[in-house]
């Protein structure tokens, strides 16, 4: 009798240990589904992604989200390095605005290896497989910034572009739609590249406007460009009509002050709020759209 009781108490442990781990297993699926978030964001000394950051970083606080972001400085190497930390930490779901589309193809197929699903913002990889890619419509705000200057300054005007980085999905998207129009409709005169930086803008619009003093106006793929390029015309005693591309704050301010004609104004913050809804339905095996739009608008006077 003893033997007996002793057996079936071997037996009841068994079970319960049996049952242990199968509670374990299920917390592990719980703790997958709560998972870190990554976010790689091209750069934070530019204000439409400064807002881009803080609207994903406002949405993973209200769903009770982890996201892990980091800083590539406008340094295609640098991404690559925070992208291979952040998939080595362990990251469920890897969010990224590249700096370059051509040279964040490897690390996309690197989380494609590692079966970390990637989400991408604003700009496109050129390679790998990516769940979801949101962002405006660059191609078409092109388009609406070359008819704006074709309606206020009139067909064939003189005009120069301030392109964006090269290589960057947004600077080959705004730069086709513009022509689209801008090749039919306009006299483009000059086209450089500014890297979307204030600072460099301002350069590129001394040096084309000294090349060109008869420009009438200028579209930038950015609004940091553009506010550069209000700098330039500014110093050489120019009026021009000038068209950025974002809708940023300062933007705001200076189209509301005349110095800035107006912007092709996108959403930043409601950007990285999709991003992060996004993630959350990838992590949870919902089904997800593979391309998400965000509404554009002309902003002037």
């Amino acid at each position: 009798m003893k033997k007996l009781l002793l057996l079936l108490a071997m037996a009841i442990m068994v079970i319960g240990l049996v049952a242990g781990c199968g509670k374990s297993a299920d917390n592990g699926g719980g703790d997958k589904k709560s998972g870190t978030i990554g976010f790689s964001v091209s750069t934070l000394n530019n204000p439409f992604f400064v807002t881009m950051k803080e609207g994903v970083e406002a949405q993973a606080k209200a769903l009770g989200l982890k996201v892990k972001i980091v800083d590539a400085q406008n340094d295609p190497a640098k991404q690559a390095n925070d992208i291979s930390d952040l998939l080595e930490s362990g990251v469920s779901v890897l969010i990224i605005n590249p700096v370059d589309s051509a040279a964040i193809s490897t690390s996309v197929e690197a989380a494609n290896a590692k079966n970390i699903p990637v989400i991408t913002v604003d700009r496109s990889a050129d390679k790998g497989k990516v769940v979801a890619h949101i962002a405006s419509d660059n191609v078409k705000g092109g388009e609406m910034a070359a008819q704006l200057i074709v309606d206020k300054v009139g067909k064939a005007a003189k005009v120069a572009e301030i392109e964006g980085i090269p290589g960057a999905s947004a600077t080959r998207e705004r730069g086709q739609g513009f022509h689209n129009v801008a090749d039919k409709d306009l006299t483009v005169v000059a086209k450089q590249s500014a890297d979307f930086d204030r600072t460099k803008g301002l350069n590129v619009a001394t040096n084309i406007l000294q090349a060109n003093p008869d420009v009438q106006a200028i579209f930038a793929h950015n609004d940091e460009m553009a506010l550069g390029a209000i700098q330039a015309a500014k110093s050489a005693g120019k009026t021009i009509f000038i068209v950025g591309f974002d809708g940023t704050a300062d933007a705001d301010k200076a189209v509301k002050d005349g110095t800035l004609a107006a912007t092709i104004a996108q959403q930043p913050d409601q950007m990285g709020k999709i991003a992060i809804d996004t993630a959350q339905k990838v992590i949870k095996g919902e089904a997800v759209e593979a391309n998400i739009p965000v509404d554009l608008k002309i902003v002037t006077k």
